[in-house]
């Protein structure tokens, strides 16, 4: 076991030299290749534009996301009802699909108290 925490230090180690050494190169070429969605000037009045730009964006496309979900909702009731046809694949991926949503909400529950398991805050 602790020859493995070694073997994970060093590659930790390593990745850490290799993103300090190519990180700003990286980060320079990003930007050089996505210059076009960069607002210039950044002043405080276009980011609330955009920031509004995009609340609004995100509500206009509520409707469209409630009728996908009502059509999931009614795909869902109609397997329920022909649940005789369901095969043991179709199962096993509503199952996996459950599980991961839980894992989602455990962690979501983990990150609202400040990652801590007990809730306890010192």
């Amino acid at each position: 076991m602790a020859s493995k925490l070694i073997q994970v230090k060093s590659k930790a180690c390593e990745a850490s030299k290799f993103v300090s050494k190519h990180g700003t190169t990286y980060y320079k070429q990003l930007l050089e290749k996505n210059k076009h969605y960069i607002q210039e000037p950044a002043t405080v009045e276009k980011c609330q534009e955009l920031s509004k730009q995009l609340l609004y964006t995100r509500l206009a496309s509520i409707p469209g996301r409630t009728e996908s979900f009502w059509k999931e909702v009614d795909h869902v009731k109609g397997l329920w009802k022909n649940r005789a046809d369901l095969k043991v694949e179709d199962a096993g991926i509503a199952a996996l699909f459950g599980l991961e949503c839980f894992a989602w909400y455990c962690a979501g529950e983990i990150v609202g108290r400040g990652f801590t398991f007990t809730g306890y805050y010192p």
